[in-house]
C-alpha cells in the first residue's frame, strides 16, 4: 500500500491542475463586446456603425487593436475612432471604440479582433461579430418588374386577338396534348429536378432546394411567346399554360411537402397560392380582353395580330437584356454547377417533351408547343419561392468555400432557357433566307433562258 494514501489523490489532482493554470495563464484574458451584438443587415454598398468595447487585463498601452473580417469580399471595415490602446484605457480596464462597417457582396462573414503590442506581440481578442449583407431593393428593379407586368399583358391581349376559339375547343375535347404537357410539366420536371439536384448539389441541400423549387413550378408565360415566334400551335400553348398555371395549385403542395422535405426538412416552405393566383388572373384576363376585341374590334384585332410577331420578338429582346443589366452583379458567383443546374431543367424539358408527343404522333406545331411549354419554368414563382422559404440572405446564399445564391437555380434556369430557342429561331431565318434566295435566282434564270431564244430540252433531248 502506497504510504501517502489517500494523500496521493490530492498530489494528482494538484499535478493535474498545474499544466492546466498555466494554459490558462497564458490564454488571451481580452474580451470584446459589440452593440449591437450582431449585424442583421447591411444592404450592398451602404455603411452600418458598431461600438465596440475591449475589456481585460490584457490591455497594453500603445497596443492597436486590428480588425480580422473572415470574408473581405462580403463586407470590409474601418475605424471610425482611435484603435489604439491608451493609459488612460488601462486605467479604466476598458477600450471603447466605433466600427465602420461597409456591405460588399451578398452573404455572412465573421468579424474578429487582435491586440498588437509595441513588440508585435500578437494576442487574439475573444468575442465576435456577426455580420449579414442583403441586397437592396433598388428603383431600377422596380421598374423592370413593372415594365414586364405590362408588356406581357399586352402580349397576352394580342394572343387573344389570335386565338381561334374553335380550336380550343378541339384541344379540350381530344386532350391529348394537354395530358402530355401537363404530365412532362408536374411528374417528369420534379423527378428531374430532384435527381439533377442530388447529382449535380450532393453537399449542398440549400441549392438543391432551390433547383427542386424551380422544377415544381408551372410553365412560364414565355412559352407562349416562344410558341408563337416559332410557328408552333399557339392555341395548345395557351390551352396548356391555362391548364398548368391552375393545376399548380394542387400539384406544387404535393411535391413541396413529400419530396420537398427530403431536399431540406427545415425550410418553413409556404405555397404561393397568392402569386400563382396573380399569375392565373394575369393570364385569363388579358385573354378575354383580346376575345372581346375579335367581337368588336375587328378591325384593331386584326392590327394587333399583325404586329404580334415583332412586338413578341422586341418584348424578348426587351427581357434578356434588362435582366442582364439589372443583375450584372450576381454573374461574379457563377460557377459550372450553377451553369450545368440552368441548362439541364429546362434543355432536358425540350427535348422530353417532343419525344414523348412524337411517340404519341403529333403534328410538328403541337410537338413544338408541348417541348416548350414543358421546358419553360415560372422562375419567378420559385424565386418567390425560395424567399419566403428561406430568410434572406439564407434566400440568396449558402457558406462554402464561396458564397452562392440561392436564387442562382431560377436565375441561371432562366438565362439558359431561351438559348436552345434562339438558335432555333436564327435557324429559321437563315433557312428562309436561303430558301428565298434560291427561289428568287430560278425565278431569274428562267426568263434569261427564254429571252436568248433557247428552248429547254423536252423529254432530256
Amino acid at each position: 500500500m502506497c504510504p501517502l494514501w489517500p494523500l496521493h489523490l490530492i498530489v494528482l489532482y494538484l499535478l493535474v491542475l498545474g499544466p492546466m493554470w498555466v494554459l490558462c495563464q497564458a490564454a488571451p484574458n481580452l474580451m470584446a463586446t459589440y452593440l449591437p451584438t450582431e449585424v442583421e443587415e447591411v444592404h450592398m454598398g451602404d455603411t452600418y456603425y458598431v461600438d465596440v468595447n475591449v475589456t481585460g487585463a490584457g490591455l497594453r498601452p500603445g497596443a492597436r487593436l486590428q480588425v480580422n473580417v473572415r470574408d473581405e469580399h462580403v463586407a470590409e471595415t474601418k475605424w471610425n475612432s482611435s484603435y489604439q490602446i491608451t493609459e488612460s484605457d488601462v486605467s479604466e480596464g476598458k477600450f471603447k471604440g466605433r466600427l465602420r462597417i461597409i456591405g460588399n457582396f451578398l452573404g455572412r462573414t465573421i468579424l474578429s479582433l487582435e491586440s498588437i503590442s509595441v513588440g508585435d506581440t500578437i494576442e487574439p481578442v475573444n468575442g465576435t461579430l456577426a455580420v449579414t449583407v442583403t441586397r437592396p431593393q433598388r428603383v431600377i428593379d422596380t421598374i423592370f418588374t413593372t415594365s414586364i407586368a405590362i408588356f406581357i399583358s399586352i402580349v397576352f391581349i394580342n394572343f387573344g386577338c389570335a386565338m381561334h376559339w374553335d380550336e380550343v375547343k378541339g384541344v379540350v375535347r381530344r386532350p391529348i396534348g394537354p395530358i402530355i404537357g401537363l404530365c412532362g410539366q408536374f411528374v417528369f420536371m420534379p423527378l428531374i429536378s430532384f435527381g439533377l439536384g442530388y447529382l449535380i448539389f450532393p453537399s449542398s441541400p440549400s441549392l438543391h432546394l432551390g433547383m427542386f423549387c424551380t422544377g415544381v413550378a408551372p410553365g412560364g408565360g414565355a412559352s407562349n411567346i416562344w410558341t408563337f415566334i416559332l410557328g408552333g400551335n399557339l392555341d395548345l400553348s395557351l390551352t396548356m399554360t391555362s391548364i398548368s398555371t391552375l393545376a399548380a395549385f394542387g400539384f406544387m403542395p404535393l411535391w413541396l411537402f413529400t419530396l420537398g422535405q427530403v431536399v431540406f426538412a427545415n425550410a418553413s416552405i409556404v405555397v404561393p397560392y397568392s402569386r400563382i393566383a396573380m399569375f392565373v388572373i394575369g393570364l385569363i384576363v388579358p385573354l378575354i380582353i383580346g376575345l372581346a376585341m375579335q367581337k368588336f374590334t375587328p378591325r384593331l384585332s386584326a392590327f394587333m395580330v399583325r404586329i404580334l410577331k415583332p412586338f413578341s420578338s422586341c418584348i424578348l429582346i426587351f427581357i434578356i437584356v434588362f435582366a442582364i443589366v439589372t443583375n450584372l452583379y450576381i454573374f461574379e458567383l457563377f460557377s459550372w454547377q450553377i451553369l450545368l443546374a440552368g441548362m439541364g431543367i429546362p434543355w432536358l424539358g425540350y427535348i422530353s417533351g417532343y419525344l414523348v408527343a412524337w411517340i404519341f404522333r403529333q403534328p410538328h406545331p403541337d410537338a413544338l408547343a408541348i417541348s416548350i411549354e414543358t421546358g419553360i419554368q415560372n422562375t419567378g414563382i420559385a424565386i418567390f419561392l425560395l424567399r419566403y422559404a428561406l430568410p434572406q440572405p439564407e434566400a440568396d446564399i449558402t457558406t462554402g468555400n464561396h458564397y452562392l445564391l440561392y436564387i442562382f437555380v431560377p436565375v441561371a434556369c432562366a438565362i439558359m432557357t431561351p438559348i436552345p430557342m434562339t438558335a432555333i429561331f436564327i435557324y429559321q431565318k437563315l433557312s428562309a433566307c436561303i430558301k428565298n434566295r434560291t427561289k428568287q435566282k430560278k425565278d431569274v434564270d428562267v426568263p434569261e433562258t427564254v429571252e436568248s431564244g433557247v428552248q429547254p430540252a423536252a423529254n432530256g433531248k
